[in-house]
């Protein structure tokens, strides 16, 4: 912090502006983030998920039996919120995906967005079955989101299913805790995050750059 006051100290000498020295100082500290760190979010990504989501509207206007582009499609999607529209994708092309883990982990996902617990669930598991560790394990924190108003129990099992995936990952650790925190298990909570910047700390270099900001997010959510 005090590195900072000196930064922006120097800055508002050199460019005479105190507001211009403060814009200046955030940009660099955000570039610095996203070089090392990555708490930030990253501004230009909705901006490349749109120019995205325009290609493949022209690519399946072009040639409406593009599957492929289909399920991109409905992805994207899916990520900007626009549940209905992504199901409506999903289902056109369920024959192609029938025995693909990621394509019933997305459809079921939207389903619990759209409120339809019971087939997002289904469709879930149906993906697990196919692959237990599909996407790396997140549809078990999706689906103990799903349920954490409606079946605390249910969501904290399947928030420990996660946690029996990824014996060694900060990112699991703190996303568990965050789960932990919003069923109310706030002591399970703190001992997630106390796990995961303990194992950040026993990380190789090479890997705490990827695992860094979850272990930030974990020294500050103890703090709450």
């Amino acid at each position: 912090m005090f590195k900072l006051f000196i930064g922006y100290i120097l800055l508002s000498r050199i460019v005479g502006n105190p507001f211009l020295a403060i814009l200046i100082l955030l940009v660099i500290v955000y570039l610095l983030d996203r070089k090392y760190v990555g708490i930030f979010p990253n501004v230009t990504k909705p901006f490349r998920r749109a120019r995205q989501i325009s290609k493949l509207r022209t690519s399946i206007l072009l040639n409406p039996n593009d599957v492929a582009s289909k399920y991109e499609l409905a992805r994207h999607l899916s990520d900007r919120k626009r549940y209905s529209e992504a199901k409506d994708l999903f289902l056109q092309i369920q024959s192609r995906y029938d025995q693909s883990a990621e394509f019933w982990v997305e459809l079921g996902l939207v389903n619990l967005k759209l409120g339809q617990l019971e087939e997002g669930e289904s469709q879930m598991l149906q993906g697990l079955a196919i692959n237990s560790k599909a996407q790396y394990g997140q549809p078990y924190l999706r689906l103990a989101e799903g349920f954490r108003d409606t079946d605390r129990d249910k969501a904290l099992c399947y928030v420990s299913q996660f946690q029996e995936i990824h014996t060694s990952s900060s990112e699991a650790y703190y996303l568990a805790g965050s789960m932990y925190r919003a069923l109310g298990r706030e002591d399970d909570a703190k001992r997630s995050f106390a796990e995961c910047t303990a194992i950040y700390r026993s990380l190789p270099k090479y890997k705490k750059r990827q695992e860094r900001r979850w272990a930030l997010r974990s020294f500050f959510a103890k703090m709450r």
